[in-house]
């Protein structure tokens, strides 16, 4: 499967990439970049850019030298930050507690993405941890929880892992077209009532983001959505989950 760039409008471009589950499956992967209205750029997460989608996003950004800062959303998406931060040197990056560990060559900032700072910093974005479960896992397989990220002007909203839809088109025929993570019951945190936390918390983002048109998912590529649409399929996976996750 070959890395596509999309122009989701209104400054924003999402790239799916490819990442291969144990060196064979290819289970996918995404960066976004975003237009400042400064006219500057900033990345959501990192990835490593090749042929002809590094040449469009290197004639867009001044050959990176527009590119002003690198938000690594995802505490547990760190193979390609090295790879970034060589090909976009005058960035900030920015990453949780947990991407300085496992990624010491770069150098990152003492704000952490995830941080109020971190927000103020670009209103053209609305930012949303998830609630309920744990952010950074005490277990490494455990990768449900994020930073999520929605994109004003073209209503689009990045997420890695979180949310998902169906990977394939064999897949999307008989699924719904937004998922929880598999490990979301993993992930809920050894605390009173995590499970319903976490359930209210992704049901007021439904609603709060109803007008959502396009959903980037990691894993899982572009979804299109009508408005409300992507409301409604994020309150159908949660009212799903949640006596299990209340259970939990």
């Amino acid at each position: 499967m070959a890395d596509k760039i999309y122009d989701l409008g209104a400054g924003f471009w999402n790239v799916q990439g490819s990442f291969h589950l144990g060196g064979v499956i290819n289970v996918g992967t995404q960066c976004s970049l975003v237009q400042l209205e400064s006219g500057r750029f900033i990345f959501l997460d990192s990835y490593t850019l090749t042929d002809e989608i590094r040449k469009q996003v290197m004639a867009l950004t001044n050959d990176g030298k527009d590119v002003e800062a690198v938000l690594n959303v995802h505490p547990f998406h760190t193979v390609h930050c090295a790879q970034m931060a060589k090909d976009f040197p005058e960035a900030i990056f920015y990453g949780s507690e947990r991407h300085p560990e496992k990624v010491p060559e770069v150098e990152w900032a003492d704000e952490r993405v995830e941080s109020d700072a971190v927000t103020q910093r670009y209103p053209e974005l609305e930012f949303s941890i998830s609630k309920g479960i744990y952010y950074i896992s005490p277990n490494e397989k455990v990768h449900a929880g994020s930073l999520l990220v929605r994109h004003l002007a073209s209503q689009s909203v990045h997420v890695d892992d979180t949310f998902m839809s169906p990977p394939t088109k064999i897949l999307k025929a008989v699924l719904p077209e937004v998922m929880l993570h598999p490990t979301t019951k993993q992930a809920l945190k050894d605390e009173p009532d995590a499970g319903k936390i976490y359930c209210d918390w992704a049901t007021e983002l439904a609603h709060q983001w109803r007008d959502t048109r396009n959903f980037c998912a990691a894993h899982s590529g572009l979804v299109k959505f009508e408005v409300g649409g992507f409301e409604k399929a994020l309150v159908a996976a949660i009212d799903k989950a949640r006596p299990k996750l209340e259970k939990a």
